[in-house]
């Protein structure tokens, strides 16, 4: 069965999306009633720094203010949740050769959560290939590897007739995040861990082919 082209007019950003399903790899599994529309959220989040000592001469410091990132732990759940789709489990088991999907990458989704600012119980597995689609727009140099996301997040058959509208909501999406898609080594190599209801850092539950892709240890 063909998926169906997906509507011109998206519902608003209060709706969040249905729980994730187990289909196949087609995009019928990802209903496009779910995807919200993001020029409605616009959200530019803060910019935050903290002072760091780089260097010390005598009694005297040498610091220079770092940005931090604008992840909440709510998009580090939603990224942990995601990890556990699978159609995006079944993306990462494709990727071996990790083009489109290095830890680095993958952190830049996590930041892009952030900087977009919806609720964490929100984000759906569109989120997630369509910050992974602009994350390698920005640190790939090559365009065919980014399209492999493209025949999972679609549908193989479908893909070609669908990626135009992926790539409208993929600038909505930057449009949102106040069209900041630069993200820091630093910030990259900050690690989110998953938090229980307490707030206590807690063991990750995600698959053991994630491990090689997640930030944490």
């Amino acid at each position: 069965m063909r998926a169906q082209a997906w509507p011109p007019s998206l519902p608003a950003v209060a709706r969040c999306p249905a729980p994730q399903d187990s289909g196949p790899l087609a995009s019928t599994s990802t209903s496009p009633g779910c995807i919200p529309k993001l020029k409605a959220l616009r959200k530019r989040a803060l910019k935050r720094g903290m002072w760091a000592v780089t260097s010390m001469e005598g009694t005297k410091l040498c610091m220079k203010k770092r940005r931090r990132g604008n992840f909440r732990p709510e998009d580090q759940e939603a990224f942990y949740r995601l990890l556990e789709d699978p159609v995006i489990q079944n993306f990462l088991e494709a990727d071996v050769f990790l083009r489109v999907s290095d830890k680095y990458l993958l952190s830049m989704v996590v930041e892009y959560f952030g900087r977009v600012g919806l609720p964490g119980d929100c984000y759906n597995r569109i989120h997630f290939f369509l910050a992974l689609y602009i994350a390698c727009d920005m640190e790939e140099d090559n365009p065919v590897s980014k399209w492999s996301i493209f025949p999972f997040v679609l549908g193989k058959e479908d893909w070609p007739i669908l990626y135009k509208e992926f790539l409208r909501l993929q600038a909505d999406f930057f449009h949102a995040m106040g069209g900041r898609a630069w993200v820091t080594p630093e910030i990259c190599e900050e690690k989110p861990r998953k938090r229980g209801p307490n707030g206590e850092p807690t063991k990750r539950s995600v698959p053991s082919k994630a491990d090689a892709y997640v930030l944490s240890v």
